[in-house]
């Protein structure tokens, strides 16, 4: 933005949102945070946003910036996209650098769900003398971390499920080949979704099928998720793609991992074992949920077979739906999620649609429940 320019606080806020945005594949576990100091005459003094994990939040960052340009933000109003941090975690508080600065006023978009913030930020700023506003662009700011939301109010991510398929709905065909139904747009468009998320999903069916690699490489990312697997039996090949990489792969299980002869290959091939076994005798979904939240995973991206899909679906844990549609018929092979036989319509799982839109040739769909 020109410095020079005199921003409407919508702008400021707009502005602040999209520095934000920067963050994406970069601040995880932290929220996306953008941060844009003005002066009274609206002039843009210093933005910025979060850093890596441990590294300067938005609101140093723009302290920083308006410094390097030699801006005296004294008496100035800073536009944050989440309420100013009010503990002392991997940095010091964000509300106290802000009070140190002088600002005059704060205005944030929304407030922090993190219970150790929580108001608190917004409570330090009054304290100190500092006008406080809350409310602008709230809902593009909850939506810009909604994993961080889920993380905090719910204890675990905010879990996609991505599905690439053909016009009738097929993911595969029933020899099992799938590489490729849509094209280049489209699985570089989920690459930018993987590229958002802590951690990627799969099956170990998945995995002996089409040995995925669950990174991200067709868009740039500072950062790569997690690969994690659901694995009841412990049959994930030593070999496969997806246990190479500098972060060993999360393969959850539900058998001794002490006594499964299938447990030791693996562990010496590098993955990280886990037993969530249910009463069935499966991967307790609801607890690898849980766990990944515990490790400070918000958004949870799954690429998975129909079998993983339809227990993620049936048991309710997916809450947003992106689908990639080929104009492609293939006849039979295999759905996208297998959620059992229906005796009624009544009983259809009911989503809302978010939007649609073009990927190339192919049609993307995002959906979430309601």
């Amino acid at each position: 933005m020109n410095p020079t320019h005199h921003p409407s606080p919508e702008s400021a806020m707009r502005h602040a949102l999209a520095l934000a945005e920067c963050a994406i594949g970069l601040s995880d576990p932290n929220p996306r945070v953008g941060c844009v100091i003005t002066n009274a005459e609206g002039r843009v003094l210093g933005s910025g946003h979060t850093q890596a994990a441990g590294q300067a939040h938005a609101e140093v960052m723009a302290l920083r910036d308006a410094q390097t340009r030699g801006h005296d933000v004294r008496g100035a109003t800073a536009y944050v996209t989440l309420e100013p941090c009010a503990h002392h975690g991997r940095t010091p508080p964000c509300c106290e650098a802000l009070i140190a600065a002088g600002l005059a006023r704060v205005v944030v978009a929304i407030g922090d769900p993190n219970p150790l913030v929580a108001g608190q930020g917004m409570a330090r700023l009054r304290a100190a003398g500092i006008q406080t506003e809350l409310g602008l662009f709230s809902e593009a700011a909850q939506e810009l971390n909604i994993g961080f939301f889920s993380r905090m109010q719910r204890g675990r991510p905010f879990v996609r499920m991505k599905i690439a398929a053909s016009l009738d709905g097929k993911t595969a065909l029933l020899n099992g080949q799938s590489q490729w139904i849509t094209g280049l747009a489209a699985r570089t468009d989920g690459h930018a979704w993987r590229r958002r998320a802590g951690a990627v999903l799969t099956g170990v069916g998945t995995v002996r099928d089409d040995d995925p690699q669950l990174d991200v490489r067709l868009v740039e990312t500072t950062h790569q998720p997690l690969r994690v697997v659901i694995d009841s039996r412990l049959g994930t090949p030593v070999g496969a793609k997806l246990l190479r990489g500098k972060t060993p792969a999360l393969i959850y299980c539900a058998q001794d991992i002490s006594t499964h002869p299938g447990a030791a290959p693996l562990l010496a091939a590098g993955a990280e074992l886990v037993s969530l076994p249910n009463r069935q005798g499966k991967v307790d979904l609801g607890q690898v949920l849980t766990d990944l939240g515990a490790r400070g995973i918000n958004e949870l991206h799954i690429e998975a077979g129909a079998k993983l899909n339809g227990s993620l679906l049936r048991e309710g844990w997916v809450d947003e739906l992106l689908i990639y549609l080929a104009p492609k018929m293939l006849g039979q092979g295999f759905g996208m999620a297998d959620i059992g036989a229906l005796s009624s319509l009544q009983e259809a799982q009911q989503w809302r649609w978010l939007d649609c839109e073009m990927r190339g040739e192919d049609l993307r769909l995002r959906a979430r429940r309601p």
